[in-house]
């Protein structure tokens, strides 16, 4: 009584380390295979969006290069902020889809590292919605993760915060997005 005997203080065996390993990747596979299979249907008469590409859905899905088109029905949940797209405000230098400055007035916006997909929602139109308002923009620029920027980003202009009702001095806003 309260003595542990070596049967019950045994590590795992490989066979079953292996195992679990394999009901994992199993695992990551149908997942995959769900979502390549749920693409397709929802883009069934549709022009192709930027994440697409049936060659190279599942890969970009694992490796969190592209997000879903649509989450839960209302959006990819995200979180706006204001940026001057034009030379020497916030934004830095010239946009990296077109390498142009652009105005405040235009309604775009820049998307973080994994949602701008390496370019390819360069020029697309997203949806953005802040509580029961939605409005339209263009990709035009990558917030970039990897020096600073949250995964979790659509950084927009001012025309963008004014379509919305929103007050650019808030600074940031939860929104949720999709491709338009």
């Amino acid at each position: 009584m309260g003595q542990e005997t070596s049967s019950e203080l045994r590590a795992p065996t490989s066979s079953s380390t292996m195992a679990d390993a394999k009901i994992v990747v199993a695992l990551i596979a149908v997942l995959a295979l769900l979502h390549v299979s749920s693409a397709a249907a929802r883009r069934h008469g549709k022009p192709p969006g930027p994440c697409d590409d049936a060659a190279d859905l599942a890969v970009d899905v694992l490796r969190h290069n592209c997000a879903p088109a649509r989450h839960g029905g209302g959006g990819i949940p995200a979180v706006m902020t204001v940026n001057g797209f034009r030379r020497g405000e916030s934004g830095g230098g010239p946009s990296a889809c077109d390498g142009h400055f652009h105005s405040d007035g235009e309604l775009i916006v820049a998307l973080s590292t994994e949602w701008f997909a390496r370019g390819r929602r360069c020029h697309r139109r997203i949806r953005i919605t802040s509580g029961r308002r939605t409005v339209e923009a263009r990709v035009v620029d990558e917030c970039d993760s990897r020096r600073g920027c949250r995964h979790d980003i659509v950084d927009s202009s001012p025309a963008v915060w004014k379509a919305l009702g929103l007050d650019t001095d808030v600074g940031e806003v939860p929104v949720t997005w999709s491709d338009a």
